[in-house]
């Protein structure tokens, strides 16, 4: 049974992601997909998206902020994009989207199943119940807008979709996973992100299984309006509430845009910074014969490989992830455009390579992050603001740029 698997907060932010930006997503979020098919299989692929912490993550990597709503339109959106030239080869296919895109779901899933041979028609339904359940179901104060639904042609998915609560500023995120998944109804979310804001009618939990049954009954015996009428008198009379949800574990997304000390795990972000600088230029030929790649790309790919491999508990502190390449709002520092096209094309010819049977350059990114693992437990290293001042005052070196435009050389501003 697919059960809960944790919760965030997300600041609702609007705006939207530059075409400089999203295109460069669109191809990062393609290679790693195709990594992790490589290594895992599809079907753990599935299972990383349903993973809201990882989400979360992938995200980051991607140079999206790294905390907001934004990341979910925008990860869905780059997936479907980068993906669709692969469906044939990958056998994964993105339907769905937000506002309209989403509601263009059912025909795109019937349309695929025709394509890839599985039931497109009975996915739809599924696509519809999905969207039901969060939407009726499930009764938090958040308004649906965003309906992505992975497919592989296997016929296994994976659902994100996301509300908004403009009132209070916030999203949540809900994650469905098909793989063990018994019942639309019955407790059946692989997660659900965000913030508890007071009570939840949730009938989708499995102790609602006899509420759910009363609720046909009552439906049966006293009709639409004497039911309104009972519920009415019930509002009128209430004294008691509902007992609470379990704990799950969560992740809170603060409201702040920059990346603060307290936002990353230290140890891990200089066990990175050690095995990119220190272990990387002696021990990753197959990395630095491509030219170009110095120690700068090698820490966005020592990031990049941890989200292709790292285990559930790395990914407790996305901020961490931002510092590979940015973001768009300059939080934590501007994309560093050049950085990001070599990490890129470095991934893209390991695994075109991979597919050929060569994975020399595929195993090196892979030990790139074993060698992050095990230096973590005892380097040392410089701080988060020492690395952040470091970044900004090497943005224009590095093809900074954001919404803002492209970053000046250091100095050039208050020169003028």
């Amino acid at each position: 049974m697919a059960n809960r698997s944790g919760s965030a907060d997300l600041p609702l932010h609007g705006g939207r992601v530059p075409a400089w930006l999203g295109q460069r997503m669109a191809r990062l979020g393609a290679v790693m997909s195709e990594a992790i098919v490589h290594h895992y299989g599809r079907d753990e692929l599935l299972r990383r998206l349903a993973h809201p912490f990882w989400f979360q993550s992938f995200g980051a990597v991607m140079g999206m902020d790294w905390h907001s709503s934004g990341i979910t339109t925008s990860v869905i959106g780059a997936l479907k994009r980068g993906l669709e030239p692969l469906a044939g080869e990958l056998g994964i296919r993105v339907c769905g989207g937000r506002g309209r895109h989403s509601r263009s779901t059912p025909a795109e899933l019937v349309a695929a199943g025709e394509k890839a041979g599985f039931d497109g028609a009975a996915l739809a339904r599924s696509s519809r119940l999905v969207a039901k359940v969060d939407s009726a179901a499930v009764q938090d104060g958040f308004d649906l807008y965003l309906h992505g639904f992975i497919v592989a042609d296997d016929g296994k998915w994976t659902v994100v979709q996301q509300g908004m609560n403009g009132d209070r500023g916030t999203a949540r995120r809900y994650h469905w996973l098909s793989e063990g998944l018994e019942s639309f109804v019955d407790a059946p979310h692989a997660a659900i992100e965000g913030r508890r804001q007071g009570e939840i009618v949730n009938l989708a939990d499995r102790r609602a299984a006899k509420a759910r049954d009363a609720q046909l009954e009552l439906l049966a015996i006293l009709g639409p309006d004497g039911l309104a009428r009972e519920a009415a008198a019930m509002e009128r009379g209430a004294t008691g509430a509902p007992s609470a949800e379990p704990m799950l574990p969560h992740l809170v997304m603060p409201d702040h845009h920059d990346v603060r000390s307290g936002d990353v795990i230290l140890r891990r972000l200089q066990g990175t910074l050690a095995a990119a600088a220190d272990a990387g230029p002696k021990d990753f030929p197959e990395l630095l014969l491509v030219p170009g790649v110095g120690a700068r790309t090698l820490r966005s790919l020592a990031m990049v490989a941890e989200v292709i491999h790292g285990a559930p508990c790395r990914f407790a502190d996305p901020a961490r992830f931002s510092l590979a390449h940015g973001g768009k709002d300059r939080h934590p520092f501007p994309v560093p455009t050049k950085v990001y096209d070599k990490t890129i094309s470095v991934l893209k010819t390991a695994v075109e390579q991979a597919k050929l049977g060569r994975d020399e350059k595929l195993r090196a990114i892979r030990r790139l992050d074993e060698q992050a693992k095990r230096l973590e437990a005892h380097v040392s290293g410089p701080s988060l603001e020492a690395v952040l001042a470091e970044e900004r005052l090497r943005s224009n070196d590095y093809g900074g740029r954001s919404i803002f435009g492209w970053e000046p050389v250091a100095g050039a501003a208050d020169a003028a």
